[in-house]
């Protein structure tokens, strides 16, 4: 089957990379040339994706990454996988757009259209529909087949990877879901079905929606256990023996990556916009979340000023990790990156320690030995950081994440 995968980002070439391994041809496009080169050359850009895999994938001439719009004639299955980020706090569906109107230059009867991008309900129907209706002069579930699968991707995640983990599809008609239940049941384990577009869109966004407001009901519940005295990571250790009704999550310095910051906001966003209704909840944990850098901030300067009798202004500060999460090089809308940002606005003298992110100190050595900082504060837990040496080292730790091991100099957030 000749397949287009519109993005070749942390989405799309995981999903290039499944359909070459089950046998497709596959066009992957992005219009982003230096990507394609890159690609070409046989060096992924994607830590889920392997140099060893991308070459296998090139080797076999089943994978064709391009720029070149003229590559997308004759696919039998289209799937956009493009970014949809927030623009100015509102979310920005152009790129959506621009893929739906280059796909639909090469529509032709009787192929499928598959959109993976997280977006609101009723992007599918209302937006993606009527552009490629309009190009290719085709109807919708008649002409053409055409349906919505939610991207689950976890960067890093070794146990759940883009084929074992479930693939929820939808489709405008019933006989378009069964096309794109067929193209994903040839690459991944376990499909479920979804009653309507809407549906599995809405599906998506509340799966991080959900966590998004369960990590602010944690984080702000930390801040009470720490007026109140209490070891909040205790607490929730003891919570958690509870063996039904409970699902532990843990404090940290705020949410980052591509979707807890950006997927709540495109359903409040929506709710808001078109039916005038406010979703209360997911934007108040959207406040909490997103002032928890400047709780980090400031405990670190109540530390050392109580500790030390220094302020954070000329203050030498160890920043371990700038990573939204432990194992990968992805630092979009990194709560760590606000920390550190924060801190060079307050004065602080701040070296970035990051093994996955460029553009930082690399590798198991620090700038300066851990005592020579009046504080280090762990932000991201990468496996490459030796906690018992850090322990041991240095002079006061901040630990944001609840790794660290129990001692007098050591406080967790």
């Amino acid at each position: 089957m000749n397949v287009v995968v519109m993005g070749q980002g942390y989405v799309g070439l995981p999903l290039a990379m499944a359909a070459v391994e089950a046998g497709h041809h596959v066009v992957g496009f992005d219009p982003d040339e230096e990507r394609c080169q890159q690609l070409s050359s046989g060096i992924s850009y994607v830590e889920d994706v392997s140099d060893k895999t991308l070459r296998a994938a090139l080797k076999s001439i089943r994978y064709q990454p391009t720029s070149d719009e003229s590559r997308l004639a004759g696919f039998e299955v289209a799937v956009i996988a493009v970014p949809t980020p927030l623009k100015d706090r509102q979310p920005d569906l152009s790129a959506v757009r621009v893929a739906a109107e280059t796909l639909a230059r090469y529509v032709r009867r009787g192929v499928t259209v598959i959109l993976e991008s997280t977006t609101h309900p009723g992007t599918t129907r209302q937006i993606v529909l009527p552009l490629l209706e309009v190009r290719s002069r085709l109807r919708a579930g008649v002409g053409f087949h055409l349906g919505f699968s939610p991207e689950r991707i976890d960067p890093g995640n070794e146990q759940w990877t883009f084929t074992n983990t479930p693939k929820i599809v939808s489709g405008l008609t019933e006989e378009c879901r069964d096309r794109v239940r067929e193209f994903y049941s040839g690459i991944t384990q376990n499909v479920i079905l979804a009653d309507s577009l809407e549906e599995a869109e809405l599906a998506k966004v509340f799966e991080n929606t959900y966590r998004q407001v369960n990590i602010a009901l944690v984080n702000e519940f930390s801040r009470v256990a720490h007026t109140l005295g209490v070891d909040v990571w205790r607490t929730l250790d003891l919570a958690e023996s509870k063996p039904f009704g409970f699902t532990k999550f843990t404090p940290g310095p705020g949410v980052g990556g591509h979707c807890l910051p950006v997927d709540p906001v495109f359903l409040s966003h929506h709710v808001r916009t078109k039916y005038g209704e406010p979703f209360r909840l997911v934007e108040l944990a959207q406040d909490i979340n997103e002032a928890q850098p400047s709780y980090v901030v400031a405990r670190l300067q109540n530390a050392l000023s109580t500790r030390h009798g220094k302020d954070l202004e000329d203050a030498r500060v160890l920043a371990l990790g700038l990573a939204y999460k432990p194992g990968v090089g992805d630092s979009r809308h990194s709560p760590a990156v606000e920390v550190v940002t924060q801190l060079l606005r307050k004065g602080a003298h701040v070296d970035a320690v990051d093994p996955h992110v460029d553009g930082t100190v690399h590798g198991l050595i620090t700038p300066l030995p851990y005592q020579d900082y009046d504080a280090v504060v762990l932000l991201t837990a990468h496996q490459e950081f030796d906690l018992a040496a850090i322990a041991s080292g240095a002079r006061y730790v901040l630990d944001t994440r609840g790794v660290m091991p129990q001692a007098p100099h050591i406080e967790r957030l």
